[in-house]
C-alpha cells in the first residue's frame, strides 16, 4: 500500500489522508496547466458556434478562475486562500503565489494576493485607518507604538488586514489597480501626490486619513490633493461606498 500524508491545510486531527500516487498526479496536472497557460493555450479546449475548437485563443477569466481553484484543490484547500496557493507554489519550486503573477491567464491570482478573496474591502481598510488617529508622525518609523510616517502607516493598515504592500511610497504608487481621476476614487484607495512625495487613505465624500508631517499626528482631514498635484490613485482591494 502506498504511503499516506495529510494535505496542505488540513488539521492534524481530521486532516484527509492522501496517497503518494493521488499527489503526484495532481502535482502533475498543475505543472501541466501551468505549461499551457504559458504558451497562451486555454487549458480545456471549447467549441465554438460553428463547433471549432478554440484551444488557440487566449485565456479567458473563466480560465484564470479554474486554475486558482485548481491550485486550491491541489493542496486540499477548498478556500482558494493565498496560503494554500503559497504551498502548492513553494512545492513545484515556484517560490510564492506572487510569482505566479506573470503567468498568462492566472490573474485571478493577483485577486487572491491582494485580499479579494479574504473578502477585503475599501470600507474595511477604512475603519482599520481610523483607529490609528492621533499616532504621531515619525519619519522612518512605522511601529504604532512609536509614530509612523505616510508609507509606513499606509503599510499598516493594510497589513493588518493580512494585504502585503512595500514599504516606500514609490512602490506603493504601483501596487494595484490605477483609478482615474479623484472624482472616481472610493474610500480605501491610496492617493498619491507631489510626484510620490506623500500618500494618504481617501475616506470619501471629500475627507481623507493620512500621517502628514513632523509634529502632527494621523488624522481625519479634508482631502488636500487636487487633480493637479495627484500623481496616481491606486485602489489596491475592492472599492468601498461611494
Amino acid at each position: 500500500m502506498a504511503p499516506k500524508f495529510r494535505t496542505a491545510g488540513s488539521s492534524s486531527a481530521e486532516g484527509r489522508l492522501m496517497s503518494v500516487t493521488e499527489a503526484i498526479s495532481r502535482i502533475q496536472s498543475i505543472e501541466s496547466m501551468l505549461q499551457q497557460l504559458t504558451q497562451g493555450v486555454r487549458p480545456q479546449s471549447t467549441g465554438t458556434a460553428g463547433g471549432a475548437s478554440s484551444s488557440g485563443s487566449a485565456p479567458s477569466s473563466a480560465d484564470a478562475a479554474s486554475f486558482a481553484q485548481a491550485l486550491s484543490t491541489a493542496v486540499g484547500d477548498s478556500t482558494g486562500s493565498a496560503s494554500g496557493i503559497s504551498q502548492l507554489a513553494s512545492s513545484l519550486g515556484l517560490g510564492s503565489a506572487t510569482a505566479l503573477s506573470g503567468v498568462a491567464g492566472a490573474g485571478a491570482l493577483s485577486g487572491i494576493a491582494s485580499g479579494t478573496a479574504t473578502g477585503v474591502t475599501g470600507d474595511a481598510v477604512v475603519a482599520d485607518a481610523k483607529k490609528y488617529v492621533g499616532v504621531p508622525y515619525v519619519w522612518g518609523a512605522t511601529n504604532p507604538a512609536v509614530g509612523m510616517d505616510c508609507s509606513g502607516f499606509v503599510q499598516r493598515v493594510f497589513k493588518d488586514l493580512g494585504v502585503d504592500l512595500p514599504r516606500v511610497v514609490s512602490d506603493q504608487m504601483r501596487q494595484g489597480t490605477p483609478v482615474a481621476t479623484l472624482a472616481q476614487a472610493k474610500p480605501g484607495d491610496l492617493l498619491v501626490s507631489f510626484g510620490g512625495e506623500h500618500i494618504s487613505i481617501y475616506l470619501g465624500n471629500g475627507k481623507a486619513i493620512d500621517a502628514p508631517v513632523p509634529g502632527q499626528t494621523i488624522q481625519i482631514r479634508d482631502a488636500w490633493e487636487q487633480q493637479s498635484n495627484l500623481t496616481a490613485i491606486r485602489r489596491i482591494v475592492p472599492a468601498g461606498g461611494s
